[in-house]
């Protein structure tokens, strides 16, 4: 975007909160929008925002079938950040599965948030900065437009398969094991674990066709893209 000031969206039914997420960003910086709800939120111009930081737990839609939405339906790769109370596992997972790129957990402190925005922007300004088209026979990535296609046709990829992809064919043929590829995907003190980079690992080969038999996974060693 061109404005100088970064967009963040809140969307949270707890309008305290709201209020001093709204503050607070306000005075990093930042240039904020609040939604009381994910049905309200998706009235917005969803496009026009850097990221959301989007609560899980709200009335009539969730949190995670929103970014669903965002993702599936209106194909934005727009950042999401997960305010939630809930800690599992199969939470944290189901965060990163419909497309959300961190997860911090109430209650938090205001600088672990600013924290975690900040890195996630920054990964987000890391990749475009690139501006590299990365080949391998029909399929392109481009890091400046963050599309994929392959024979000229688009491919629909989350954030977070996307990077992936880009992070393999720009290390074509060389391996890289799971945590590497979680410290340079995920900022350092989200908690996920391997078993996420299996399951996006999964659906992004499904998500490629015949170029997914080109991820290959080698006990001990992780993944590489390779013939």
């Amino acid at each position: 975007m061109g404005n100088s000031r970064q967009k963040i969206l809140i969307v949270d039914d707890e309008k305290d909160l709201c209020e001093i997420l709204d503050f607070n960003l306000t005075s990093e910086g930042f240039e904020t929008d609040i939604a009381f709800s994910a049905e309200q939120a998706l009235k917005k111009p969803l496009d026009k925002f850097d990221l959301i930081l989007l609560d899980v737990m709200m009335g009539e839609m969730s949190g995670y079938k929103m970014a669903s939405k965002i993702r599936k339906e209106l194909k934005l790769a727009v950042p999401i950040i997960f305010l939630t109370a809930k800690t599992a596992e199969n939470d944290l997972l189901t965060g990163f599965n419909v497309g959300g790129d961190d997860y911090i957990s109430k209650p938090f402190s205001i600088k672990e948030v600013v924290a975690r925005i900040k890195a996630v922007l920054k990964r987000g300004i890391q990749i475009e900065s690139s501006n590299t088209l990365l080949k391998f026979d029909d399929l392109a990535v481009d890091t400046n437009s963050k599309t994929v296609t392959i024979s000229d046709e688009p491919v629909n990829l989350t954030r977070k398969e996307f990077e992936i992809l880009a992070l393999l064919l720009k290390h074509e043929g060389q391996y890289i094991d799971r945590n590497e590829i979680l410290n340079r995907i995920w900022s350092d003190d989200v908690i996920v674990t391997e078993r996420n980079v299996d399951v996006n690992i999964a659906r992004l080969r499904k998500k490629i066709g015949e170029y997914g038999n080109n991820i290959k996974g080698k006990s001990g060693y992780g993944y590489a893209f390779k013939k």
